[in-house]
């Protein structure tokens, strides 16, 4: 039986979705060190989110090009990152102290 599943564009996706949330995630880190030693860290976070949203859309729309398959790839690695990522970043509770939901 054959699989109706492009994997090589899924593959694709999934190194796409790493490296857009890769740099989504980087550069969020980025602007919020710089928005937390500024005087008006609302100049910093605005523009820095419309820029990480504009070129994930951007990466997102690449990559629905090379199909439905490549996309679903995209999305997964760009969760499965963001996952690890807040995972590992979450600090972690503090005895008698309130937990993280």
């Amino acid at each position: 039986m054959m699989s109706g599943i492009d994997w090589i564009a899924v593959g694709l996706g999934i190194l796409a979705g790493t490296a857009a949330g890769a740099a989504y995630f980087a550069g969020l880190a980025w602007g919020v060190q710089l928005a937390l030693r500024s005087a008006r860290p609302a100049a910093v976070l605005v523009p820095s989110a419309a820029l990480r949203i504009a070129l994930l859309l951007a990466a997102g729309w690449w990559t629905a090009f090379l199909g439905t398959s490549a996309l679903v790839g995209f999305a997964l690695a760009f969760l499965a990152l963001r996952l690890v990522l807040v995972a590992t970043v979450r600090p972690k509770s503090v005895k008698g102290g309130e937990q993280w939901n």
